[in-house]
């Protein structure tokens, strides 16, 4: 493992597990979207748990990295489907926001397939 894929694994899961407090929460900057989008709020203690789940699979995976490859890619698929629901919702504007989150684990996957 490098010390730029354990940097990285340790930012993309605060950056992740802020953005999983963050709809655990009911962050109005996190809420009022999903209620444009039609995302039905019984799903989003669900989807904060999905969001904390991986942020901590990203740890774990610094000690077993198949953990670590399985939160990274549950969560790429995860932030893909907020993309998908951007899309589908035709709020455009607002795509490049599941990628702030999904670039970075993508990244520390293959930072941690590399090693």
């Amino acid at each position: 493992m490098s010390v730029a894929h354990a940097v990285l694994a340790v930012v993309s899961a605060l950056w992740v597990g802020f953005s999983g407090v963050s709809l655990a929460r009911r962050a109005e900057f996190v809420t009022q979207p999903l209620v444009q989008y039609g995302v039905p709020r019984s799903w989003w203690g669900r989807l904060a748990l999905a969001k904390l789940a991986g942020a901590v699979g990203l740890l774990a995976g610094l000690a077993v990295p198949a953990v670590g490859v399985a939160a990274a890619v549950g969560l790429i698929l995860y932030f893909l489907g907020a993309v998908v629901t951007n899309v589908r919702a035709r709020s455009y504007t607002t795509v490049p926001f599941p990628l702030l989150y999904l670039v970075p684990v993508a990244v520390t996957l293959g930072l941690g397939l590399a090693a």
